[in-house]
């Protein structure tokens, strides 16, 4: 009668030691964390060339508070910007070339994603681009006259 149950604790022990001595074909996880937070855009930062000249738009409302790829809280009251490649905490000048406006910014987040457009500003940049009413302009990023070699 004891002869099953050794057979069957035989046949586990085996089984055991079969899957010590062949692991999974791939160890690699798919399940991701729950995390309350979307994920951070990252793009490499890379040192983008100054001048550039190109599209920008703007972003405010719909971001104010949330966390920006640098990992600083978005307040759509300073003078803040997305690029794509410009080092965080980078600052720039940033000149419409519709009608001569300059701000300086600092680079705190990444983007724009749209592919005709250089840089997103922050809605009080976009203000004093005087940008707001059309929400897109074409502008020219340089280094502050203090920054320039």
């Amino acid at each position: 009668r004891s002869f099953p149950l050794a057979m069957c604790l035989g046949l586990l022990l085996s089984q055991g030691c079969a899957m010590l001595q062949h692991p999974p074909a791939s160890t690699e996880t798919t399940a991701q964390p729950e995390t309350t937070e979307p994920p951070i855009k990252q793009t490499p930062a890379e040192q983008g060339k100054l001048p550039q000249t190109g599209g920008a738009s703007w972003y405010g409302p719909q971001h104010q508070g949330k966390r920006t790829a640098s990992g600083e809280i978005f307040d759509q009251g300073l003078f803040t910007a997305a690029h794509r490649t410009l080092p965080f905490g980078s600052k720039i000048k940033v000149t419409n070339l519709a009608n001569g406006k300059s701000v300086e910014v600092k680079i705190n987040d990444r983007g724009p994603f749209a592919e005709d457009r250089i840089i997103d500003v922050s809605q009080a940049a976009a203000k004093s681009l005087e940008m707001l009413p059309s929400g897109k302009t074409t502008v020219r990023l340089e280094l502050p006259s203090d920054q320039e070699k």
